[in-house]
């Protein structure tokens, strides 16, 4: 929801849903561009930059008084709303002042900015339905889900959310009054904002589905469902009709920005149905998300969804670091006293590869960290490295793990072969290689320079059954 017609538009997909659906709950993510705005000028408060947080309310409340003055033809409720978008971009300057003063921030302290930004779209957006008019109320999530007191990437306690959704949410979906709900934020046992990560709305709307006994989860974004890959690698990347909760894991996680890879264990687990849709095309199909295989007819998706190769997607950013040493060989522990070491500097593996020799394992971690997990491990292996038994701990450049989705690739004898040649015909090198034992993924790691080039080799394989 980036511009006054992006809320319009939002608030008709609500409408219709509230015509083909008698209890429907909306879940809203902040305007598009405020999160980095809040983020950006706390962190420049932090260094002293005062104006920047002038500067950021002020354009806080420029966007959201765009929205209030275009929609809601009410002066009373444009009012109304202009009061309380003052009164947040009023708690963000306040907290950005104490960060500038005190010359730090904590993670409480960014959550609670972080989370503003739906804390200002979810008043903005139930105003436009009421104009439409829509009987709806805002419902803060800070009030629904509960989470551990991690802040910034905090954990759901699903059992209390679920005693918390259906006491306030039900009576309200009751009275046919739609909520309009803040995504990416929750809150401790104390009351105290944490988030859910970053693009965690979806995360948040699958959360409230499962303690709702929900149908359908929809995700609204920008594009026409999942795509077959990056589109600004790929110009001619289309939209995958149908994924499994497998398939579209994988990507998740593998860097497909569409769903939050949180999403979709909430929805597996109640056997929801789950559509990634556009907001600005409703009447695309877009990308039907479910639990196994199915034929093009039984999710009314076009033909052309049962490919064996579903999608190629790229992390960037990424460090391989090496152990390798012959005295590793038949030594047990040593991948665990490895990641042991990883664990500690709170740095995330997405990917492992290990010699059949033993002689050397290697793992991605994101390049900012291969500095501080190199210090971990060298100080956790430092007696190997001083009696030879590990030659060297050493990392690379900034490299790209490329992953290959497609649940038709078990059993499919000959998939990695056409991958590898394809590669290798473009003159790509693999630099790693890592296939999960479900073989709905393949990842190679590859040089950053050659990312473009083997995306689209890989996406040129995408081919039927």
């Amino acid at each position: 929801m980036g511009t006054p017609g992006a809320v319009s538009q939002a608030a008709e997909i609500v409408r219709q849903a509230r015509e083909d659906w008698p209890r429907v709950v909306v879940v809203t993510s902040a305007m598009a561009g405020v999160t980095d705005l809040l983020l950006n000028s706390a962190a420049r408060a932090v260094n002293g930059d005062l104006q920047a947080i002038s500067q950021a309310a002020h354009q806080l409340r420029e966007k959201h008084f765009s929205v209030a003055e275009t929609l809601v033809q009410d002066p009373f409720e444009v009012s109304l709303l202009k009061d309380e978008t003052d009164d947040l971009v009023n708690i963000f300057e306040n907290l950005s002042q104490a960060m500038a003063v005190l010359g730090e921030s904590t993670p409480r302290a960014l959550a609670a900015v972080s989370g503003l930004g739906e804390r200002l779209s979810v008043r903005m957006l139930c105003r436009v339905l009421r104009a439409i008019p829509l009987p709806c109320e805002v419902v803060e999530s800070t009030r629904l889900i509960v989470t551990d007191s991690r802040y910034q990437a905090a954990h759901p306690d699903l059992e209390a959310s679920r005693s918390r959704v259906h006491d306030i949410l039900v009576p309200l979906l009751d009275a046919e009054t739609v909520p309009v709900v803040t995504g990416f934020i929750a809150a401790d046992s104390q009351g105290v904002t944490t988030t859910l990560g970053r693009g965690g709305s979806d995360y948040s709307a699958a959360i409230l589905a499962a303690a709702l006994h929900a149908s359908e989860v929809w995700i609204c974004t920008d594009v026409d469902g999942v795509m077959t890959a990056d589109p600004h690698l790929v110009p001619h990347a289309r939209t995958i009709p149908s994924l499994t909760y497998r398939e579209i894991a994988e990507l998740a996680y593998y860097g497909a920005k569409v769903v939050h890879p949180k999403t979709i264990r909430p929805v597996i687990e109640a056997g929801i149905n789950l559509r990634v849709c556009n907001t600005f095309n409703p009447g695309h199909f877009g990308t039907r998300l479910v639990p196994e295989r199915l034929p093009d007819h039984a999710t009314g998706s076009p033909a052309g969804g049962n490919h064996i190769i579903k999608a190629v997607t790229a992390i960037r950013g990424q460090s391989l670091i090496t152990i390798e040493g012959r005295g590793m060989l038949g030594v047990p522990g040593v991948a665990a006293r490895a990641f042991g070491a990883v664990a500690a500097t709170g740095t995330s593996v997405p990917l492992i590869s290990q010699a059949s020799s033993e002689q050397s394992i290697c793992f991605a971690v994101p390049q900012e960290s291969a500095g501080q997990v190199l210090d971990s491990l060298e100080l956790s292996f430092a007696g190997e490295l001083e009696h030879g038994d590990i030659d060297r701990i050493w990392a690379t450049g900034e490299v790209v793990i490329v992953t290959v989705v497609g649940a038709g690739m078990r059993n499919t004898p000959g998939v990695a072969g056409q991958i590898f040649n394809a590669l290798g015909s473009c003159g790509v090198n693999v630099i790693a290689i890592a296939q999960g034992s479900s073989e709905v993924s393949i990842s190679l790691v590859v040089d950053a320079a050659d990312t473009e080039t083997a995306v689209r080799a890989v996406h040129d394989l995408i081919i039927e059954r």
